[in-house]
C-alpha cells in the first residue's frame, strides 16, 4: 500500500513537473522568444535592474538567442549587444546585434578584436552550461570552469561599475567562486529565479559594480 501511494506521488510530482516546463515552453513560442531561458533573465532584470537603454552588452552562450533578444530589446537601437556560442542559431536578431559562432576557451582573433570594437560592456551576461555526463562532480567541474572563464573575459572587458551575470550549478566550488566576485564587485548577490526548474541545481551569481583588477582599484 505505502509502495502504491509513493508511486502515486511520484507521477503526480511529474504530472506537475511537465505541466510547469510546458507552460514556460508556450510561453517562449507566443512571445517569440526561441527558449524558455528568457523569463530568467527577465526575473533577473526586475530584481537587480541590470539594463538601461543604449547600454552595450556582451552575451556568452548566447544560443538559441532568447537572452541576446531580451537584451537588445532593453538597451533600444542605439544600445549593442554582441553574443557568442559555441553552437550557432538561426534566430534573427535586431540591427543592434551581432553573434558569432565562437569556443569562449579558445577566442579567435576575429572575436577578439569583436571584443575590443564593441566593448567596453556595461553588463556581461553568462548562461553557458555544459554538456552533461550524467557524473555529478564532473558536470560540476566542467560547469564551473566555463564560469571561471566567463569571469575572466568580464575582467578585461567591464567597464567600471559595470554589471556580471553568470550561472552557476551548485557544487563544492561555488562558494569559493563567489568569493572571488567579491573582490571583483561592490555587490554579489544570488538569485533562484522562479522559472527555474524547483528541482534544478542552477542559480544566478549577480556581480554589480566591478572595481577593476585588484592591481587598477
Amino acid at each position: 500500500m505505502c509502495g502504491r501511494l509513493l508511486q502515486d506521488e511520484i507521477s503526480w510530482a511529474n504530472i506537475l513537473m511537465k505541466n510547469y516546463r510546458d507552460h514556460y515552453f508556450k510561453r517562449a513560442k507566443q512571445d517569440n522568444y526561441p527558449a524558455r531561458s528568457v523569463y530568467k533573465l527577465q526575473e533577473l532584470d526586475k530584481r537587480f535592474s541590470l539594463f538601461k537603454l543604449g547600454m552595450t552588452v556582451l552575451d556568452l552562450g548566447a544560443a538559441p538567442g532568447s537572452w541576446t533578444l531580451w537584451a537588445a530589446k532593453k538597451v533600444g537601437p542605439k544600445g549593442r549587444v554582441l553574443g557568442a556560442d559555441i553552437q550557432d542559431t538561426d534566430t534573427h536578431f535586431a540591427d543592434n546585434t551581432v553573434f558569432m559562432l565562437e569556443d569562449v576557451f579558445n577566442r579567435s582573433e576575429t572575436f577578439e578584436a569583436a571584443l575590443a570594437s564593441t566593448g567596453p560592456f556595461d553588463i556581461v551576461l553568462s548562461d553557458m552550461a555544459p554538456k552533461t555526463t550524467g557524473h555529478k562532480f564532473t558536470d560540476q567541474a566542467r560547469s564551473m570552469s566555463l564560469c571561471e572563464e566567463a569571469l575572466a573575459v568580464a575582467c578585461v572587458t567591464l567597464v567600471k561599475g559595470g554589471h556580471f551575470v553568470v550561472k552557476v550549478f551548485q557544487g563544492p566550488e561555488d562558494q569559493i567562486y563567489r568569493e572571488s566576485m567579491r573582490k571583483l564587485f561592490s555587490r554579489v548577490k544570488t538569485f533562484k529565479p522562479k522559472s527555474s526548474r524547483s528541482e534544478s541545481k542552477e542559480m544566478f551569481y549577480v556581480g554589480m559594480g566591478y572595481k577593476g583588477l585588484p592591481d587598477q582599484q
